[in-house]
């Protein structure tokens, strides 16, 4: 991630019984897990990079799924 792009989120973070798990305080519905707490925190940069694309191709589809 370009230094100049980069953006500053608080991370929520805590330890269960096999791998650290947060979410963005700003973004709530962003959430991800690690087994080290490092690894949380690239899961978490990926996971924001993801969400916050713009270049969604034209000609994307929707589809509701059951959770």
């Amino acid at each position: 991630m370009s230094t100049l792009t980069q953006q500053k989120l608080t991370m929520i973070y805590w330890k269960s019984d096999k791998f650290w798990l947060g979410r963005l305080r700003e973004c709530s519905d962003i959430m991800t897990q690690g087994r080290t707490l490092k690894e949380l925190e690239e899961n978490m940069r990926d996971a924001y990079q993801m969400m916050v694309l713009d270049d969604v191709p034209e000609g994307y589809a929707l589809k509701e799924i059951a959770v």
